[in-house]
């Protein structure tokens, strides 16, 4: 990492500019918004100022139940067709277009040519490292990667990593601020492919799609199998902790030492299965008859409700239970 890079003072943000307004970067904003920060938006989408006033308008009941700030308003936005007229005025850039380097690549240096040069830029990639989005931007110093989970308005983690020409100051003051709007950080020590988050999502992921893929369970069974069983245990103690409990009172080190031969059974495939045309069609079915006639507007409802609840659980665990 480098040092050339001064960042502004954070508590002199008040406006953020979003560059791209999909699903990702529309959460962002309305996450934002709820913070009671003004958001300018970019989007060369025709309808991406429709699509992303529908998403605040969706996400602004869960954001309100979770605690507005005092000036938060969801109107407090525009958007906007010139790139250099987003960035306008903005002490922070998050930006979420789609996941091709290329345009990643040109994107991060067009935003970086119009930017206030004190300002930090973010991206929320899923899986590419700053290093290789960087390589077009002339001051790549303050290029961080900002790594959001889905849905970015109620999910609080934020994989924060540099790139080899990103300042250490840039990371730190990316991880601080998000902090500061309300946001869990990883500071990541390296770059890593996928990052942490999606690095266990995806084996997950890829397992399930093997089970479905040799009829060993349905698509409705293997959700079921996580809701009901460790998905519970792990919300407040992760799936380390779980298994240091897993050992009783002699943690972790009894639970390696009792089961770690079994790490060498053949249980899970790190492979991914070829996604075949029945592959496809099964798992669709399978989320179809899960869905058991629900849009997708009603699961976002239920999911959105079940996080909140959850969230505002965990927080009184550790609060003592006050």
């Amino acid at each position: 990492m480098t040092e050339d890079f001064t960042p502004l003072d954070m508590n002199d943000v008040d406006t953020i500019a979003c560059v791209g307004i999909g699903t990702i970067g529309g959460g962002w904003a309305a996450y934002f918004l709820a913070r009671g920060f003004r958001v300018k938006a970019w989007d060369p989408a025709p309808d991406a100022e429709q699509k992303l006033r529908r998403l605040i308008d969706a996400a602004w009941p869960a954001l309100t139940k979770l605690g507005l700030a005092p000036n938060a308003s969801k109107d407090n936005i525009s958007v906007h067709t010139d790139l250099a007229e987003a960035v306008d005025g903005a002490g922070f850039v998050q930006e979420s277009a789609p996941e091709v380097l290329e345009l990643k690549q040109s994107l991060l240096a067009q935003i970086d040519a119009v930017t206030a040069p004190d300002v930090v830029i973010a991206s929320s990639t899923s899986g590419y490292g700053m290093t290789e989005m960087a390589t077009e931007a002339k001051n790549p110093s303050r290029l961080v990667v900002g790594h959001p989970f889905n849905p970015p308005y109620l999910i609080p983690l934020v994989e924060v990593v540099g790139g080899e020409q990103t300042s250490a100051a840039a990371v730190k003051w990316a991880s601080a601020w998000y902090e500061l709007i309300g946001k869990s950080v990883i500071t990541m020590d390296r770059e890593v492919p996928g990052f942490i988050a999606n690095r266990l999502q995806e084996a997950l992921w890829r397992e399930a799609l093997h089970m479905v893929d040799n009829g060993e369970a349905t698509v409705e069974q293997i959700d079921l199998a996580i809701t009901d069983g460790p998905g519970l245990r792990w919300p407040l103690q992760g799936p380390m902790l779980t298994f240091h409990l897993a050992g009783g009172e002699g943690g972790m080190a009894h639970m390696l030492d009792h089961f770690g031969p079994s790490l060498l059974s053949p249980w899970t495939r790190l492979d991914a299965p070829e996604l075949t045309p029945e592959l496809r069609n099964a798992v669709i079915a399978g989320c179809d008859e899960e869905a058991a006639g629900r849009s997708v507007v009603e699961l976002v409802a239920e999911r959105d409700e079940a996080i909140i609840a959850i969230r505002n659980a965990i927080a009184q665990v550790r609060a003592g239970g006050a």
